[in-house]
């Protein structure tokens, strides 16, 4: 990184309800086709072609008494935009990808945000920005450019040359997490503070900055009815998963931070729900409770009938 290395956000504005429905679902035919897939769980890809069209078409509402039917994009919270408007965007990108990799810079997008690094003078970059934004129609991007970015829960940095790193928390931020004092089981409350405190140790580029973020944490989850023990528990859970047996302090915390962000994440092993059976023990009984997750009827599923 360099004195004069830019960080550039970029929002696309409305990218659910901007996709165009006929090019959304050619998008989608032309990822599977991209990705040289010829059945997707056992369905066609005509099959899901058609059903995407199908439901990208029959978009409903009701407003003041008047029913609405929706001409253009998807519905706001619904699973099949999301990866309608990822594919449509994932075509729409490859020209500024393109450029952006021809220069050896970084380009990276999620979703509907997308963050650049980048070299190129400020006014360059702007009057890139506005040529990009003649590519499609149904785009509209708006920029943000500076030494400094807040990119999803990542705060960052330029300090000459130097990138300074901390979690970053909107306005709007409330620390409130699941309650500890919830029905939910105890090994979900583990979870969060193991995560919440994983992504401390990763985020966070200075020892310093890294203890504010920790207590900062911890004042959240006492909030929340967590105890001090089970905090402090899962804390060093933390280090022992990467086989570290020694507490982070100042002299420590950059090795330390290095080898837990260059550890693999290992994969989760996939679940075949159509042969899988689970046991669900509630939490008002003792009484187990046998479940699938595709069957409607379970004994179907364990019994067999002439």
């Amino acid at each position: 990184m360099r004195q004069e290395t830019l960080f550039c956000t970029i929002d696309v504005a409305d990218l659910y309800t901007m996709v165009p429905q006929t090019e959304g679902v050619l998008a989608l035919k032309k990822m599977l086709d991209h990705l040289k897939l010829k059945q997707v769980g056992g369905l066609k890809i005509e099959t899901i072609i058609r059903l995407n069209r199908f439901v990208m078409q029959n978009n409903y509402f009701s407003y003041n008494g008047q029913y609405y039917h929706q001409i253009r994009g998807g519905a706001m919270g619904s699973p099949l935009i999301l990866t309608v408007a990822n594919c449509y965007m994932f075509f729409d990108e490859q020209q500024i990808i393109k450029q952006i990799n021809n220069s050896g810079e970084l380009y990276f997008r999620y979703i509907d945000d997308i963050f650049i690094v980048i070299n190129w003078p400020a006014r360059y970059l702007f009057k890139q920005i506005d040529r990009w934004n003649h590519f499609d129609e149904n785009i509209k991007l708006s920029e943000n450019i500076g030494s400094t970015a807040d990119f999803l829960d990542l705060h960052m940095e330029n300090q000459d040359g130097q990138l300074f790193t901390t979690v970053y928390q909107k306005q709007s931020y409330e620390p409130y997490y699941l309650p500890f004092n919830s029905i939910h089981p105890l090994h979900m409350k583990k979870n969060i503070i193991f995560t919440m405190f994983l992504r401390t140790i990763r985020y966070c580029s200075t020892f310093q900055v890294y203890l504010n973020e920790r207590e900062k944490l911890r004042m959240a989850l006492l909030l929340n009815k967590y105890p001090n023990r089970i905090i402090d528990e899962q804390f060093n859970h933390v280090l022992s998963k990467f086989n570290i047996d020694q507490p982070l302090d100042f002299n420590n915390h950059n090795l330390i931070r290095q080898k837990i962000i260059e550890t693999p994440i290992k994969e989760k092993i996939p679940v075949d729900y159509g042969k899988i059976m689970f046991v669900h023990f509630t939490y008002c009984s003792i009484s187990p409770i046998l479940g699938t997750r595709n069957a409607k009827n379970l004994q179907r599923q364990l019994t067999y009938t002439r």
